[in-house]
Formats: C-alpha cells, sequence, structure tokens
C-alpha cells in the first residue's frame, strides 16, 4: 500500500528526481535520466526502480500519455519544502514557531515568489500549531 504524500520524506537521491521535475515539468523515465544530474552514476534501470518506489511512497505520480507512462512531482516544491521544514524545525530542534524564511534567500531553487510563498505557509502552520 502507498504511503500518503504527507507522510512520505524523500531521500536525497529523490530529492534530485523531485527537483528535476520542478524545474522541467512532468517527463518519461527516460527524459527524466537524461534530465539527471550525471553525478549520481545512475543507470537507466536504477532511475525506473527509483522513481516506482517514489511513487509507491506517493512522491510522485504516473499517467498514461499516448502509450507512454509519464512521471511527475506529486506534491509543489513549496508544499514539500513547507513540511519538511516544520518537521525539522519541530522534530529536531524544537522550535514550535515558524523559523525565519530568511535564512533561504540564498537558495537557488525558489524565487523570490516562492520564498514569499513559503513564509506564507509557514506562518499559517505556527498559527495553526502543526
Amino acid at each position: 500500500m502507498a504511503v500518503k504524500t504527507r507522510d512520505a520524506r524523500p531521500s536525497d537521491a529523490e530529492m534530485e528526481v523531485l527537483k528535476a521535475f520542478w524545474a522541467h515539468g512532468d517527463a518519461s523515465a527516460r527524459e527524466l535520466h537524461d534530465r539527471l544530474p550525471a553525478e549520481l552514476g545512475w543507470a537507466y534501470s536504477t532511475t525506473r526502480t527509483v522513481l516506482e518506489r517514489m511513487r509507491a511512497k506517493g512522491l510522485v505520480t504516473r499517467k498514461a500519455v499516448h502509450g507512454l507512462a509519464v512521471y511527475g512531482a506529486a506534491e509543489g516544491k513549496v508544499g514539500l519544502l513547507a513540511r519538511m521544514i516544520r518537521d525539522f524545525s519541530h522534530h529536531v530542534l524544537g522550535v514550535d514557531g515558524p523559523l525565519p524564511v530568511s535564512a533561504f534567500t540564498g537558495s537557488t531553487i525558489l524565487s523570490k515568489a516562492e520564498i514569499a510563498e513559503l513564509e506564507a505557509r509557514l506562518k499559517d502552520d505556527a498559527e495553526d500549531g502543526r
């Protein structure tokens, strides 16, 4: 049975896959494989295996497009990052309120608009007691 996306925590390798989807959109396994950093050193079969494991965890979706399996991130970038930040700040750091989002201004994967959205989500979550 698949784990709900809300509970799934991506590994470092899975984060590379998600970053590729967020940067370039949905893709077939072959297209994704060609987009992944060469430093991963993955064979194509590894990419397919990781995708299917991520699908079982609820991190990616798969749909048929003209008979081709196309994968995509099951959760948006800001939503997943907000969830991971909340989890880390609460469970590891013991912080009950939101972390200052200014810490993410140097991010290479977040735009200014996404940082503002992240800040709003973390603030809302702190007010809701999450």
